[in-house]
């Protein structure tokens, strides 16, 4: 879990960066960069919570 939350706040400075990189400099390959982060983190997350839900079928 302590890994997920790692990730969690690394995710959200990435992607608060990206988009105020963006709003500085109005380029849209730094708004693309944090919606990609935001996808990759996403599926990170599905694929904890998917393992942690077999973990508990297997278990039972």
């Amino acid at each position: 879990m302590l890994l997920v939350r790692i990730v969690g706040v690394l995710t959200a400075i990435a992607i608060a960066a990206g988009i105020a990189a963006y709003l500085f400099s109005g380029e849209q390959r730094y708004l693309r960069l944090a919606g990609r982060i935001a996808k990759y983190a996403l599926i990170f997350v599905l694929i904890v919570l998917a393992m942690m839900f077999l973990e508990r079928i297997i278990a039972l």
